[in-house]
């Protein structure tokens, strides 16, 4: 049991995160939070402990993670789980105020802004939870000062002109909703700009203020626009600090969906802007398009009535059932449900949380090897081939003047790099560069010496992977076609931050990787390693060409040869150099012995 427990920590995550330790009976005995999941947990299965925690230890069957967007967020979770659950082995407190939300009613004549130790069902907005009292008031404060709202203690409309304002009013951080001609309307529609801010509707607002400051400054009342000014910086600067996570999630799920060496389907539960608990199904990966997958697990998911019913569902994707599977769902819960895509905001992160959790669950419950075979199985189908993609080869050229044109191959087997099996061409014969007749020869004599069994370049490859456009692909390919063979090739295409983002057919057909993370990585890691293949070799030819020609000039050794290199970059420079200059990089005496050397004659035997 240990060691299964240990090799499962062994796969989290070094994620921020909720672990939640399970007995034989799945009962909740502990919750934990982590700024590194993998760390954390599996330290719990090495070594001794104190004897509480070993008796917790002791006790576990089993253990559940949830990934979280930020340790502040795990915090907030692991407070909501212990809430929930009352573990045996964490600590409880009999009056737990948890974290504090802010309160607004708007169904109120002065709906005021208040602090409340959680969100209860009473009509009212609640927004947060906010990381401490202090904080929360914090927050009540400064929108107050932004917007000239009351911040003290006199209920509206009970003490309207009863007592002078108070000092607020006269500091100019109040507009005096106490006097008697206070008016009550601006007084709903600045509470309403508060709960713009609130809800990270800011820019609505900041949009308005600066229209009305602009009226104001047109109409020559100057006063009032330096007021709408400073009102609107004031709003900006407390925009770019705000975040808040509304209870507008309270009662809502959100979806994520993810595939490779399996697909995951993940549920994420809110309930009072709380997230409560994760369900996850794996399974092999769906026929369906993710769209139709994501309808048809939701569908079998909620209609088996696994839980509570949401309010709303948050979806990864688009669905074209979307209003037959709301109508379903209403039907089945006995209440009205919503099915949602958000496309930005909060509500969008809910979902980016969910597919992360997909992923790491994927990352977890399969080896390397599965994903790595996924992956190729992804590119046999896609490409089409007729063969699994067991063995890939991939070439680049890279060049240097026309005398420095190299090329280079590098070969992957079931998805890992096979050292061994690389190889290297000195490109040959041409005047000038040119990219397309450098990935002929390279191709070209690649398939040349297979041909005359040199057992080297034995097998053939199943997928030929080439570092460029369709017409880099299409060379490849007349080279193989002149010798009788055809290996299937595709190019690899970088986008505009040199990443590769698509394959790309010899006859121009783009066949996009970025849907698929497994791909997408190991196409990207192809490209990058023949890359860097190639241009070592061709560092290594130009170390070996100053070598061979600094090498024999008297008194000049690999630190003096190296010093000269890294200062004049070529052998033509420091050719070209006089006296002067090559002894401000080696002494006296070598700088005359280099001088010498290319001005006497010698030098013309070996450099041409």
């Amino acid at each position: 049991m240990l060691d299964t427990l240990r090799e499962k920590a062994n796969n989290l995550p070094l994620l921020p995160g909720v672990y939640i330790m399970l007995d034989e009976k799945s009962e909740v005995i502990y919750v934990g939070k982590a700024k590194k999941l993998k760390n954390r947990v599996s330290s719990y299965f090495h070594g001794e402990h104190l004897p509480k925690v070993q008796a917790m230890v002791d006790k576990v069957a089993d253990f559940n993670v949830i990934v979280a967007a930020s340790e502040f967020e795990a915090l907030v979770l692991e407070n909501s789980l212990i809430k929930r659950h009352k573990p045996h082995y964490n600590i409880l407190l009999k009056d737990d105020k948890g974290y504090p939300f802010i309160r607004l009613d708007m169904r109120e004549e002065y709906p005021s802004m208040s602090l409340s130790n959680r969100a209860a069902k009473d009509g009212a907005r609640y927004y947060g939870p906010f990381g401490s009292r202090g904080q929360t008031k914090n927050v009540i404060s400064t929108i107050s000062k932004a917007l000239l709202l009351p911040d003290c203690s006199r209920k509206f409309p009970r003490d309207i002109g009863k007592e002078r304002p108070c000092l607020n009013y006269h500091m100019g951080a109040c507009l005096g909703w106490c006097l008697k001609d206070s008016s009550g309307e601006e007084y709903r529609r600045r509470m309403s700009q508060a709960a713009l801010i609130l809800e990270g509707k800011s820019g609505e607002l900041l949009e308005d203020l600066r229209c009305q400051m602009e009226q104001a400054a047109e109409e020559l009342r100057f006063e009032k626009a330096a007021e709408l000014r400073d009102r609107l910086r004031a709003v900006e600067n407390l925009s770019n600090r705000q975040r808040v996570i509304a209870t507008a999630f309270a009662d809502t799920d959100a979806i994520g969906f993810c595939r490779g060496a399996k697909s995951c389907f993940t549920v994420l539960h809110f309930v009072n802007g709380d997230l409560v608990g994760k369900d996850t199904e794996m399974m092999e990966e769906p026929l369906e398009e993710d769209s139709e997958a994501i309808s048809d697990l939701v569908r079998q998911y909620y209609t088996a009535h696994r839980g509570g019913w949401p309010k709303s569902i948050l979806l990864p994707c688009e669905i074209e059932d979307r209003q037959d599977l709301e109508e379903l769902l209403s039907q089945c819960s006995g209440r009205r449900m919503y099915i949602e895509t958000p496309k930005r905001g909060e509500r969008m992160r809910l979902i980016e949380s969910a597919a992360l959790n997909a992923r790491e669950e994927i990352q977890r419950r399969t080896t390397a090897a599965q994903r790595r075979s996924k992956t190729l199985e992804w590119l046999q189908k896609t490409l089409e081939l007729d063969r699994f993609p067991e063995r890939i080869e991939a070439f680049d050229v890279s060049n240097l003047g026309a005398t420095g044109i190299v090329a280079a191959m590098t070969v992957h087997v079931d998805g890992k790099p096979l050292k061994r099996d690389y190889r290297k061409f000195r490109i040959k014969d041409l005047e000038m560069q040119d990219d397309y007749a450098s990935m002929y020869q390279a191709v070209y004599r690649r398939f040349r010496h297979y041909a005359e069994g040199d057992e080297k370049f034995s097998p053939l490859p199943d997928l030929l992977l080439i570092d460029g456009g369709d017409t880099h692909a299409a060379v490849a390919v007349q080279a193989q076609l002149d010798l009788g063979f055809c290996v299937p090739t595709f190019g690899m295409v970088k986008d505009d931050r040199h990443r590769t983002r698509a394959l790309i057919s010899p006859e121009g057909q783009e066949i996009g990787i970025s849907q698929n993370q497994g791909v997408f990585a190991l196409i990207g890691g192809i490209q990058e390693e023949t890359h860097r293949f190639a241009i070592e070799y061709q560092r290594s030819l130009r170390s070996e060409n100053y070598g061979s020609t600094l090498d024999k000039i008297p008194g000049v050794g690999e630190k003096r040869r190296n010093e000269l290199i890294k200062t004049f970059k070529s052998v033509k420079a420091i050719r070209e150099a006089s006296l002067e200059q090559l002894r401000l990089v080696v002494p006296k005496n070598t700088a005359q012995a280099v001088y010498d050397y290319f001005h006497s004659g010698e030098s013309e035997k070996t450099c041409e």
